[in-house]
């Protein structure tokens, strides 16, 4: 099998995976772990939900560019929306039910669907492109 053949089922088999995982998305996968604690299956099916759209994504990305810069750019992009939009959402919805309004709308938007790697491939796209102009 050759590295495009490669490329195009990892990413026909992620995005498929991403459609199955949108359609099954209320499916509490915590309770499958036998995991107890309301806090704690919100946290873990969050977090799941997160991580695997994410690495969905990169596997989308590495199907469209084949470049290991632009993965390893993805996962350090992942590593930050944990950092810094995961963490962040988990403080603000379960320790400041307050003033969950519309700040907390937009950011669970930003946690549970992969927006931001979605914003990537445009990103890699025209790098890509301004690349091979160069040379």
């Amino acid at each position: 099998m050759s590295s495009i053949q490669l490329r195009w089922l990892v990413g026909l088999a992620c995005l498929v995976g991403l459609v199955i995982f949108f359609l099954f998305q209320k499916i509490n996968i915590a309770a499958l772990m036998e995991i107890d604690g309301k806090t704690s299956v919100f946290i873990f099916n969050k977090s799941f939900r997160f991580v695997l759209n994410d690495v969905l994504m990169i596997g989308v990305i590495y199907a469209l560019f084949g470049q290991r810069r632009f993965v390893y750019f993805a996962i350090a992009v992942q590593i930050f929306g944990v950092l810094f939009l995961l963490l962040p959402y988990f403080i603000l919805k379960l320790y400041f039910h307050a003033s969950n309004g519309p700040l907390i709308s937009f950011l669970h938007r930003l946690v549970l669907n992969p927006t931001l790697m979605i914003l990537l491939i445009p990103a890699f796209w025209l790098q890509s492109r301004n690349q091979n102009f160069k040379t």
